[in-house]
């Protein structure tokens, strides 16, 4: 092609400084663009000097020699990508049999080194079509044993391929001895154990990696205790994984806690899975009052720091004494937002006499003090946003009253904007409707109560009472005992029992709806120029041409048999404040009714009936007292 070049040249069609480039170019066959990518050269045209070339956007694309020379790179046939040009399937078998290989072919292709991530890129979807996470994971293994790749700790750095053999254990002690600092000692410690098996001599390796970690840990006790902890339970691996005594003088992780006897910023430091191997160490250290000094740090901790230390007091049986704890810190609202998210996160029925609507006071408090805090997070927020049965879960236990206070304290907490306090209410509206009208202003005098015998407001406040003496303590029992069975998700009576109580609860918050806005009559002394609550109205049906006789009583009186209606029915609405002589028109069951009222007079009700029971416990109304409009007081 050179000679083809060099006519184009005398001929004027080309620039002598081009020559080399398009030769090289000719001879792959690809080439890279800085824009277009990969390319693959199809054609040359001598007549118009000019490639034809098939980028990935752009087949079939025409490009002048001059400016080809300029802008393509030559891509040799041994590259990665020219060979997933031509030998697509090819490569596709080595994956299969020969990772080693095909690795090695990508790596040769970026200089002898690439990224994990780079040599994700090359590969899929087109060579590895599989799982790549599976594919990867057995190629690394192999990487690790064979001695031309060194494989890196971290992911960000490259793998890099040389031609002379190092083995596996000269590698990792190189490694090893090259680290700077006990930090990066201890994460190719780590590296050394997890390869242990593969190394020529074990027990030669891990006496070098135990000798130095002895020798640098001491200079950390006290300036950086929690790398000095981590390279302390690294050093134990390793020596027990080939069975070394431990040497007399070597420091113990007792050692750190001497000096360190508050657990929460060591363990801050420390990688999340050594978490709670430092906590037993630490209780080992100090075996008296290891509890106190967990306890006395949750407050202080992050979250996940907290699912730590309560799994250990859990699992060592002082889960009362941390109830008592997070009782105290949710009742005074010093509990932290970290400590909060925890319980949000972790809740079960163990924390169950705590989970209430005090929880949620102390969150909102929690964030309301964390927004002058310059480190403060949002995470128990976005928790509290995210967790659809959270709220709900809170306050499903609570009186009617205290939601409503709840209520009022997330419309004014400036932690929510408004937006996710419209989602927060929304889901406090779903289980407790009643709350809407607080919500939305629009509560009026006529909603605020209803009218009721003594005798049915009687019934009501004896079926609250049993309710809340008798039935929700006896649910609770059956929920404690069902729980002892074991295994929640499989637990059909622990199921059944949490049904109960919800049912319960939603009962119980009906009846303190309906007891708060109940008001007792004892229907003596209505007026009767109109029809009012407490009279008995004879009226005929003008369609069956029949008397008919309607007493209109309470909300809760109604009693079809004895001609008992109440005042909120459909009926007891057309008749009211009505006059004698005058026609009325109602729909009961879909069917019209016509009457005309013939007389009106005083309700005369037994006098057990008549009598306000002796400690009445709601407010009497007099029968003459405008009437409420239409209320769901079933």
């Amino acid at each position: 092609m050179r000679e083809e070049f060099e006519k184009m040249v005398a001929a004027g069609k080309l620039d002598r400084q081009h020559v080399d480039a398009l030769v090289a170019l000719t001879q792959s066959g690809y080439c890279m663009h800085r824009s277009w990518g990969f390319g693959r050269i199809r054609t040359m045209d001598t007549v118009f000097a000019r490639f034809t070339i098939d980028f990935a956007n752009k087949p079939g694309h025409t490009m002048d020699l001059a400016f080809a020379a300029t802008s393509l790179k030559p891509i040799p046939k041994e590259h990665i990508l020219a060979r997933k040009a031509y030998d697509l399937e090819g490569l596709r078998q080595l994956a299969a049999v020969n990772h080693l290989e095909l690795i090695r072919i990508v790596l040769n292709s970026f200089n002898g080194r690439a990224t994990a991530d780079q040599i994700q890129q090359v590969l899929v979807p087109d060579v590895i079509t599989a799982d790549w996470r599976k594919w990867w994971e057995a190629a690394k293994r192999e990487l690790k044993k064979d001695g031309h790749f060194q494989v890196p700790t971290k992911k960000t750095d490259p793998i890099v391929y040389e031609v002379a053999e190092v083995s596996l254990q000269d590698r990792l002690l190189g490694s090893f001895r090259a680290a700077k600092g006990l930090k990066a000692r201890v994460a190719v410690a780590a590296e050394l154990l997890r390869n242990l098996e593969d190394l020529g001599d074990k027990a030669a390796a891990a006496r070098e990696v135990v000798a130095a970690l002895n020798a640098e840990i001491p200079s950390y006790q006290r300036t950086q205790p929690a790398v000095a902890l981590e390279a302390i339970f690294i050093r134990d691996d390793v020596r027990e994984a080939v069975g070394l005594a431990p040497e007399p003088d070597e420091l113990t992780p007792a050692a750190i806690w001497l000096h360190d006897t508050k657990p929460g910023a060591v363990l801050e430091t420390l990688p999340a899975a050594k978490h709670r191997r430092a906590l037993e160490s630490f209780k080992a250290a100090n075996p008296e009052h290891w509890h106190e000094v967990l306890l006395q740090s949750l407050n202080s901790l992050p979250a996940k720091l907290c699912h730590e230390c309560a799994g250990l007091l859990i699992h060592e049986g002082k889960l009362e004494a941390l109830k008592e704890m997070l009782a105290r810190w949710i009742s005074q609202h010093t509990a932290s937002a970290e400590l909060l998210l925890w319980l949000a996160k972790d809740r079960n029925d163990s924390f169950a006499d705590i989970l209430g609507p005090e929880v949620f006071r102390a969150m909102l408090t929690a964030m309301e003090r964390d927004q002058f805090n310059e480190k403060r997070s949002n995470r128990l927020r976005d928790f509290i946003l995210d967790d659809q049965d959270l709220l709900v879960e809170l306050i499903e236990s609570a009186d009617l009253e205290v939601i409503k206070d709840l209520t009022r304290a997330l419309q004014y907490s400036p932690c929510f904007d408004d937006m996710d306090k419209r989602s927060l209410l929304a889901r406090i509206v779903k289980s407790y409707p009643t709350i809407q009208s607080l919500i939305s202003g629009e509560q009026s005098r006529h909603e605020t109560h209803f009218f009721v015998s003594w005798e049915s407001l009687e019934r009501r406040k004896e079926e609250y009472r049993e309710l809340v003496e008798k039935k929700i303590p006896a649910n609770s029992k059956e929920i404690a005992l069902a729980r002892s069975y074991g295994d929640l998700r499989e637990n059909h009576e622990y199921k059944a029992a949490k049904e109960m109580q919800k049912l319960l609860m939603r009962r119980k918050a009906e009846l303190e709806n309906q007891l708060v806005r109940a008001r007792g009559m004892d229907f003596a002394n209505p007026r009767t120029d109109v029809v009012a609550i407490g009279t008995r109205v004879k009226a005929t049906d003008l369609e069956a041409n029949q008397p008919e006789q309607f007493i209109i009583l309470g909300a809760w009186d109604s009693d079809p048999e004895r001609g008992i209606v109440s005042y909120l029915s459909p009926i007891a609405q057309a008749l009211l404040n009505r006059t004698v002589g005058e026609q009325v028109e109602f729909e009961v069951h879909g069917v019209r009714h016509h009457h005309r009222i013939e007389a009106i007079e005083p309700y005369q009700a037994a006098p057990a009936t008549l009598q306000p029971p002796p400690a009445a416990p709601a407010q009497s109304a007099s029968p003459t007292e405008s009437v409420a409009g239409p209320s769901a007081a079933n």
